[in-house]
């Protein structure tokens, strides 16, 4: 397979394994284990003296398609498919760290990602520290000899704080600690962390990779030295594995990619800039407009703006219910990525199991809400929204 595609090729032909059949499409493995042509065969497998399949908890000709994909995609030497965004994000944090290690993560992440670091580890006797990780000396002051693991998402969930990615693994390099990246509002058309000197990226193929609704997935990227290491143990033994189907539909997914994300993201910037002039509206953040406050480090690490708009309302959460039940087009839902436009009030959803506190750091009020641009018309969204807004 050619390295030097561009993104829209790879998206479609890369890793694309073919039976003898020689199928168009990739097929689907659904099996629960493999046959052996003879006992030696099979000693040999378990053994790693030869290649091949041994059970779909380790992997299967389909997962393994989508797996090769999403390297040539991102960049990186190996992966491994996950059940959801959630299991690729607990495999990658809690695959390399024991009892006494001490983890250092941005307090702006999805609500079961602090659950992960702040909640669950610990009960394990892994450290955790909370920072602002807009600001590289809050990385470097939370450090203790024992910080093994670095963790962020940049562009951040909801409120699209962006994080210099380069700045924290530099840190993290300093000290032998790796740093994983929740890279799915990015996705991996507009951002490489491996590139910018991240160790272990995450996604919930859930999002933008399917990006149609229909199924749960998640995946894992490292160095082949940090997976066989780290990971593959973990994996093997803990059976967070993706299903063959998800992983066929995945890889569907993927094929539309940039289509869906170009269209995706113009109408974000649009809507970003009516927003910005509605009186009912006190904040736009968005990292396409000049005005978002790490614009700057955008510029360095972004090769475009993002698919979601995190917008407050004067109302309050009163305002926020009554705008997003006035909406046609645009449905009510806590996902993102989908083709169809999808807004949700995160205070009430998403993050409503943080403390008001902790809220209140992220900047999530009541009024706050965010959207999710899918591939309607630009215009009939606008116009969704300024239907809406009539009725606050």
């Amino acid at each position: 397979m050619s390295k030097n595609w561009r993104p829209a090729t790879t998206l479609v032909h890369g890793g694309t394994l073919r039976s003898p059949y020689g199928e168009t499409s990739e097929a689907i493995f659904l099996t629960q284990g493999f046959v052996y042509e003879s006992s030696e065969a099979a000693e040999a497998r378990f053994k790693g003296e030869n290649d091949g399949y041994i059970y779909a908890r380790y992997g299967s000709p389909t997962n393994d398609m989508f797996e090769k994909r999403m390297c040539m995609m991102e960049g990186a030497e190996d992966a491994r498919a996950m059940a959801s965004g959630m299991a690729a994000v607990a495999a990658a944090v809690l695959c390399q760290v024991k009892a006494g290690d001490h983890i250092v993560a941005a307090r702006a992440l999805f609500g079961s990602c602090r659950y992960v670091v702040e909640t669950l580890a610990p009960r394990y006797g892994v450290e955790c520290t909370l920072v602002d990780g807009r600001d590289l000396a809050n990385w470097e002051a939370a450090i203790r000899p024992n910080t093994k693991v670095m963790f962020l998402e940049s562009p951040t969930n909801p409120t699209l704080e962006v994080i210099d990615v380069a700045g924290v693994a530099k840190l993290a390099d300093q000290i032998g600690a790796k740093l994983i990246v929740d890279n799915v509002f990015a996705t991996p058309l507009f951002q490489k962390p491996l590139e910018l000197g991240a160790h272990v990226v995450v996604y919930s193929a859930t999002k933008h990779i399917d990006g149609q609704g229909r199924c749960l997935g998640g995946v894992v990227l490292s160095s082949k030295e940090w997976i066989d290491e780290n990971l593959h143990d973990y994996f093997r033994h803990t059976g967070p594995a993706m299903s063959p189907f998800n992983a066929w539909t995945l890889l569907k997914g993927v094929e539309t990619l940039p289509l869906r994300v170009k269209q995706q993201t113009a109408s974000a910037a649009a809507i970003a800039d009516f927003l910005a002039e509605q009186g009912a509206v006190s904040k736009v953040i968005y990292p396409g407009r000049k005005d978002h406050p790490q614009a700057d480090i955008i510029a360095k690490q972004m090769t475009g703006g993002s698919t979601l708009v995190c917008f407050e309302l004067k109302g309050g959460k009163e305002a926020a219910f009554k705008l997003q039940n006035a909406l046609e087009i645009i449905k009510i839902s806590n996902n993102l990525g989908d083709a169809k436009s999808l807004i949700t009030h995160p205070a009430t959803t998403t993050h409503k199991n943080l403390t008001d506190e902790a809220r209140a750091e992220l900047g999530i009020s009541g009024g706050t809400v965010r959207l999710s641009c899918g591939i309607e018309d630009t215009q009939d969204l606008i116009e969704d929204f300024e239907k809406a807004f009539k009725g606050i």
